[in-house]
């Protein structure tokens, strides 16, 4: 692919001073421009759609949804916009997580004054951008008896970990519908799927699970 004269970019984090940082970063280089902030995913997603950067940049904890659940949506809404991956997590859950939604990247926040702009750089390049124990662990992983590469497998559907994500964060059925666009019927049949699948029976079991999945932050 072409790589622009000046790269536009999309930063999404829910913390203020960490936008700030980033936005610090990355405008002082000649070939990086950022031109919107998001403060969570949901609105992550509408500018991506709205402002058509050229990457985007998305804290993987993020309030109502995730970075990670973001990126599935502006890979399949706004195919032209790459995704890098913010993570304050150095676990390989959450980087094949991240590969599979659709990611380009993984950026520790430990590492960001070193790798961020490079990240970017890379991206645009249409390389991917790995930390070094990420790249080792894609290799273990490969390389494993019985391994095929692939990421570990998720028995919940995007839209199925938005809803479980909701529910321990202790919103109401109607609120998740309200959230979510769809009926409180729906949220219910989505709830019923979520216990069955996990082998779960009620929302202290689901939020432990939530945490640990990295859809909540404690």
């Amino acid at each position: 692919m072409t790589v622009p004269l000046k790269t536009r970019i999309l930063i999404a984090d829910d913390h203020a001073i960490v936008r700030r940082g980033l936005r610090l970063i990355l405008d002082a280089e000649p070939d990086l421009e950022v031109v919107a902030e998001a403060g969570d995913g949901a609105e992550a997603i509408r500018l991506a759609r709205e402002t058509g950067p050229d990457l985007a940049i998305l804290d993987v904890s993020m309030p109502l949804i995730t970075g990670l659940q973001a990126t599935t949506d502006i890979t399949r809404q706004a195919p032209g916009v790459r995704v890098l991956i913010l993570s304050m997590h150095d676990n390989e859950q959450y980087l094949f997580e991240a590969l599979r939604a659709g990611a380009s990247g993984y950026v520790l926040k430990s590492a960001v004054d070193r790798d961020l702009v490079e990240a970017c750089r890379a991206t645009m390049r249409g390389e991917a951008f790995l930390y070094p124990d990420a790249a080792a662990a894609l290799v273990q992983e490969r390389i494993a008896p019985g391994g095929d590469g692939e990421a570990p497998s998720d028995p919940l559907t995007p839209r199925e970990a938005e809803v479980l994500k909701l529910i321990a964060e202790a919103f109401t059925t109607k609120q998740i519908a309200e959230a979510l666009f769809i009926s409180p019927k729906t949220v219910e049949n989505h709830r019923n799927r979520i216990f069955q699948k996990l082998g779960m029976h009620d929302r202290v079991e689901l939020t432990r699970y939530a945490i640990r999945r990295g859809l909540v932050r404690l």
